[in-house]
C-alpha cells in the first residue's frame, strides 16, 4: 500500500531529477515523448501508464492534468519507488492511486476527462533517461433510466398525440427504440410507420389501435436502459351499435320470438372507456345495462327496441333500433268438419283455426299414399286461418282419413286435427205422428251419423219436395184440413259416397176402427198391435222445485227436464234469467249442465238483489214451445251487532293511530271494516269518499294500529261489523285524539318526592327542638323582620315558667344568628325584650 506525506513535496523531488540523472543535464533531444487516448467510463477505474507499458516502470514520476485539454496543468501526484504522493484537489477525479508510476482512477468522475501528462526518468542501460508522455481521457457516461413524457395520459381517438423518451445523462451519441405492446397483453412489437427510432414517437392522429403500454430503451456506446411501461389511453365511441337477438330467427328488416319464450337481447357499441346501455320499448326506457332478458315474453313486449350506447367520458352517444316480433298461435286446436256441397256429390273438407299471430297455415293431407303427392306440391294449398278442400265424392272411398296440418312459427311441433269420411249403416227411417186434436200430422225422416251427415228431405208422391234438405232428421208437419189420406210420402237419404240414394216411404190412410195409428207403412193396425207411429205434443216440462232460495254469495242449481209419454221429436231446451235474456255458455255467472232430455242452470256466487228474480225454463219443437219458471230470492246474512269507538288517539309521530272499539248487542259477525275519509278541508268543500283503511279484522279482535297516515291531513273514523257481505250500521265518525303528554307522570313524581322531602325535614326539625328544650330553655327565632330592626315578633316556644332574664345575642347558641330573647311571664304572645330596645 503506498505511503502518503502529509505535505505536498512534489516540487522538492521535481528538483531532484538532474541530481538523480548524474549530475548531467539532459537535454530535450535526448527526451522521449509519447501520446495516447484512453477511454474511462464513469463510476469504473481507468489505468494511466507512463511510457509504453512493456518497458520498465520509471524511477520517479510526476503527473499533471488538464482540465478539457486546455489551460495550465494542475499536478495530480508525484512517485518514486514506493513513495508516493498526491496533490490536494484530486478527489473531483476519482479515487486517485499511483503504482509503478501507472496513474489508476477508480470511481472514476466526469470531472477527469481531459490531458494528464507524465515526466519520468525511465533506467536505461545502465542510466537514466527522461521521458514525457501525455494521455488524453475519454470519460464516457452511461445512460441514465429513460422515462416517458406523453403529451397526454388520455387521448381523443384522431387528435395528435406524441411521446418524449427522456435521459438525464449519457454520453451522445444516444439511439432510441420503441415497443408497443396491446392492453389486454401480447407480444411487444416496434410500431410502423411512426417514426418510432428517434427520441419522440409521434402518432398523428391517434387512433384505438395505438392504446396499450409504451416503453423506450436507449443506447450508446456504454450501456442500454429501458424505461419503466407507461399507458396511453386513447378515448373513442360509441361505435354504432350492433344488436344481436337469441333465439336468432332474423326476419325481413326485424327479429321475432314465439311467445312464452325467453329472448335476450345484447347490445355491443365498442367504446374506451365502455358504453353506457339504456335499452328503450317503444320509446319508454325499460332497462340499463347491456343485456336485457325477456322471461317468457308476451305479445305486449313486441314492437320497436332500441339499444342507446353513451361515452360518458366524451359526452357522445349513439344508438340502434330493431323491430321484435312476438308470434303467438291461435287459442285451442284447429277443427275439422265435413259437409255435403255439389248437390251432395262432392264433400267440403273445412279447417278452421282462427287467432294467432300470424296467422296459422293449414293445408289438408289425403290418405296416406296421397300424402307424398300433397308433399311434393309443396304450399300451393296452403291457406291462412281457414283452409278448405273439396273431394269428389266419386273419387273417394269409405273410410277414408283426411288431416289438416296446421303450421305456426310459435309452434315448432304444429297441430293436426283429422276427420274420417263414412257412410252409416242401414238406412233412413221414417215415422209419422198427429198432434194434440188431430190438426196436424208430422212426417219424421233419421237417419243418424256418417261424415259428413247423411242429408234427408221429404217428397210427396207427385215428386214434389216438401221442405229444405237438412241433415240427419228432417221433420215435415202437414196439415189435416187437406185430404191426407191413401198418399204416399218418400224420405230420400242422399250421401257423397254414395251412388244412388236410398229412401223409405210412408202411406197415410184412414183408420178402420177408433183405437188405431198410423204406420210407418201406411196401413191401419189395430191399437193393440205394436204401433210405429206416435201422437206428437207440445213439450211437457217438470221442475224439481218452483221456488229457491239462496243466501248471498252462495249457489244454487235450477233443474229442468222434459217429462211426459211419447216423443217431444228433439226439443231444444233453454234457460232465461229474470231479464229475459238466454243464457249462454258465454256469461260467467251462470254454468250450463245439458242432457238428452234435461238441462241445468247453477247460478254462482249469488248477488242480492241482482239475482233475484224468475227464471224461465224453455222447450221447443216444431209442434209448439212450453216453459216453466222457477223463482230465486236471495236473502242477505242477518244483519250483525253495531260497533262504537271507544278509543281513537294518535302515536306520537301522528301517522298512526291506535282504535279500538266494542259490539252491542247481538248477533253473527265474520269480520271488521275501518273506513275512513278526510274531514272538510277547507270549508265549504264536501268531504271526501270512505275509503277502506283496513278490511281483514279477524272477528274476536277489538282493536287495530292503522298507518299510512299523513300527519298534514285531519282524518275521520269509523267501523262497520260484517256478517259475511252484510255490512252493520257504521259506529259514530270520531276523529283521533292527540297523544298524551308523557310529561306529566315525571312532574308528579318530582312533587311527590318534594313534598316527602320537605315532610321528612320538618320532622328531624321538631324532633331536634324537642330533644334540646331544657338546655335552651329560652331560646327562640325570629320569624318576621330582619336582623337589627325591632318588630314585635312571637317565639316559636313557649318559655318555661321562671324565665325572666334576657341574654345578649352574643350567648345564643343560635346558628342562624338572630337575636337570642326570653319570656317575662307565661303569655301567648312572648315579647323579645331585645328587639324592642334596639327599635327604641
Amino acid at each position: 500500500m503506498e505511503r502518503r506525506h502529509a505535505p505536498w513535496t512534489g516540487p522538492w523531488m521535481l528538483c531532484l531529477l538532474p541530481a538523480l540523472a548524474g549530475g548531467q543535464p539532459l537535454s530535450a533531444g535526448e527526451a522521449a515523448y509519447e501520446e495516447q487516448m484512453v477511454t474511462g467510463v464513469r463510476g469504473r477505474a481507468v489505468e494511466l501508464s507512463c511510457g509504453h507499458p512493456a518497458r520498465a516502470p520509471p524511477a520517479v514520476v510526476f503527473w499533471s492534468f488538464v482540465a478539457g485539454g486546455t489551460g495550465p496543468p494542475r499536478a495530480v501526484a508525484v512517485g518514486s519507488g514506493r513513495e508516493v504522493a498526491l496533490a490536494p484537489g484530486t478527489g473531483a477525479l476519482g479515487r486517485v492511486m499511483l503504482r509503478n508510476g501507472t496513474l489508476e482512477l477508480r470511481e472514476l468522475r466526469a470531472g477527469a476527462r481531459g490531458r494528464f501528462l507524465c515526466q519520468g526518468l525511465f533506467p536505461e542501460h545502465g542510466g537514466l533517461r527522461v521521458g514525457y508522455g501525455a494521455v488524453l481521457l475519454r470519460v464516457l457516461v452511461p445512460v441514465s433510466k429513460p422515462f416517458i413524457r406523453p403529451t397526454a395520459a388520455a387521448a381523443a381517438e384522431g387528435t395528435p398525440v406524441a411521446l418524449t423518451c427522456a435521459v438525464r445523462e449519457g454520453t451522445e451519441p444516444l439511439s432510441f427504440s420503441w415497443q408497443h405492446q396491446q392492453p389486454r397483453g401480447g407480444p411487444s412489437v416496434s410500431p410502423v410507420g411512426l417514426g418510432g427510432s428517434g427520441a419522440e414517437l409521434s402518432l398523428a392522429p391517434a387512433n384505438r389501435s395505438h392504446a396499450g403500454w409504451y416503453v423506450c430503451t436507449v443506447r450508446n456506446e456504454v450501456n442500454n436502459r429501458t424505461s419503466e411501461p407507461v399507458y396511453l389511453d386513447i378515448v373513442y365511441g360509441p361505435d354504432q351499435p350492433a344488436i344481436s337477438v337469441e333465439p336468432f330467427s332474423p326476419e325481413q328488416g326485424s327479429f321475432s320470438a314465439g311467445e312464452r319464450e325467453d329472448v335476450v337481447l345484447s347490445c355491443l357499441a365498442p367504446s374506451n372507456p365502455p358504453s353506457h346501455y339504456v335499452w328503450l320499448h317503444n320509446g319508454s326506457q325499460v332497462h340499463v345495462g347491456q343485456t336485457y332478458v325477456l322471461a317468457a315474453v308476451t305479445r305486449t313486449q313486441a314492437g320497436t327496441y332500441t339499444c342507446l350506447a353513451e361515452n360518458t367520458h366524451l359526452q357522445t352517444r349513439t344508438q340502434a333500433t330493431i323491430v321484435l316480433t312476438v308470434y303467438y298461435p291461435p287459442a285451442g286446436s284447429p277443427s275439422c268438419s265435413a259437409l255435403a256441397t255439389g248437390d251432395v256429390q262432392d264433400v267440403a273438407l273445412r279447417c278452421r283455426w282462427l287467432g294467432g299471430f300470424p296467422p296459422a297455415r293449414l293445408r289438408w293431407v289425403g290418405p296416406q299414399e296421397e300424402e307424398v303427392e300433397e308433399e311434393e306440391q309443396g304450399v300451393m294449398g296452403t291457406s291462412f286461418s281457414m283452409a278448405t278442400s273439396i273431394q269428389p265424392g266419386s273419387a273417394t272411398r269409405n273410410g277414408s282419413v283426411f288431416s289438416c296440418l296446421a303450421s305456426h312459427p310459435a309452434l315448432p311441433q304444429g297441430a293436426a286435427c283429422g276427420t274420417t269420411l263414412w257412410i252409416p249403416a242401414g238406412g233412413p227411417s221414417c215415422a209419422a205422428a198427429a198432434t194434440k186434436g188431430d190438426e196436424f200430422v208430422m212426417l219424421r225422416c233419421q237417419w243418424e251419423g256418417g261424415t259428413p251427415p247423411v242429408t234427408l228431405r221429404w217428397w210427396d208422391d207427385v215428386g214434389q219436395a216438401l221442405g229444405d234438405p237438412a241433415p240427419s232428421t228432417t221433420i215435415v208437419v202437414l196439415s189435416t184440413a187437406s185430404s191426407l189420406g191413401g198418399q204416399d210420402y218418400i224420405c230420400v237419404a242422399t250421401h257423397p259416397l254414395q251412388a244412388t240414394g236410398t229412401e223409405c216411404r210412408l202411406r197415410l190412410g184412414k183408420p178402420e176402427h177408433p183405437w188405431v195409428s198410423l204406420s210407418a207403412a201406411g196401413c191401419c193396425i189395430p191399437a193393440g198391435a205394436i204401433p210405429s207411429c206416435h201422437r206428437a205434443e207440445v213439450p211437457k216440462l217438470e221442475v224439481v222445485r218452483s221456488e229457491e232460495v239462496v243466501l248471498e254469495g252462495g249457489e244454487v242449481r235450477l233443474a229442468c227436464q222434459q217429462g211426459g209419454p211419447g216423443t217431444n221429436l228433439g226439443a231444444s231446451m233453454a234457460w232465461y234469467n229474470p231479464k229475459e235474456q238466454e243464457v249462454t255458455e258465454g256469461f260467467a255467472k251462470y254454468h250450463l249442465e245439458r242432457g238428452e232430455a234435461w238441462l241445468n242452470l247453477t247460478i254462482h256466487d249469488a248477488e242480492w238483489p241482482g239475482d233475484s228474480g224468475t227464471y224461465r225454463c224453455a222447450a221447443a219443437n216444431a209442434v209448439g214451445t212450453a216453459s216453466l219458471p222457477v223463482h230465486l230470492r236471495v236473502e242477505r246474512y242477518p244483519a250483525p251487532p253495531n260497533v262504537t269507538i271507544s278509543r281513537l288517539r294518535y302515536t306520537r309521530a301522528r301517522t298512526e293511530v291506535r282504535l279500538e272499539w266494542r259490539t252491542q248487542g247481538t248477533g253473527n259477525l265474520t269480520g271488521f271494516v275501518v273506513q275512513r275519509r278526510q274531514t272538510k278541508r277547507p270549508p265549504r268543500r264536501a268531504a271526501g269518499p270512505w275509503e277502506t283503511a283496513a278490511g281483514d279484522i279477524e272477528p274476536h279482535s277489538r282493536d287495530r294500529r292503522l298507518g299510512g297516515l299523513d300527519p298534514a291531513v285531519v282524518y275521520a273514523f269509523r267501523i262497520l261489523a260484517v256478517n259475511h257481505r252484510t255490512a252493520g250500521h257504521p259506529s259514530e265518525v270520531q276523529t283521533p285524539a292527540e297523544p298524551p303528554f308523557e310529561a306529566y307522570p315525571a312532574v308528579t313524581g318530582a312533587a311527590v318526592v318534594g313534598m316527602l322531602v320537605a315532610t321528612a325535614a320538618s320532622l328531624l326539625a321538631v324532633r331536634c327542638i324537642a330533644r334540646h328544650r331544657d338546655t335552651l330553655p329560652c331560646e327562640c327565632w325570629v320569624l318576621g323582620g330582619s336582623r337589627g330592626h325591632g318588630t314585635h315578633t312571637s317565639c316559636l316556644s313557649v318559655c318555661p315558667q321562671g324565665c325572666t332574664t334576657c341574654s345578649s345575642a352574643r350567648e345564643c347558641p343560635n346558628p342562624m344568628g338572630l337575636p337570642h330573647c326570653s319570656c317575662t311571664q307565661r303569655r301567648k304572645t312572648p315579647t323579645c325584650p331585645l328587639l324592642q330596645g334596639r327599635a327604641r
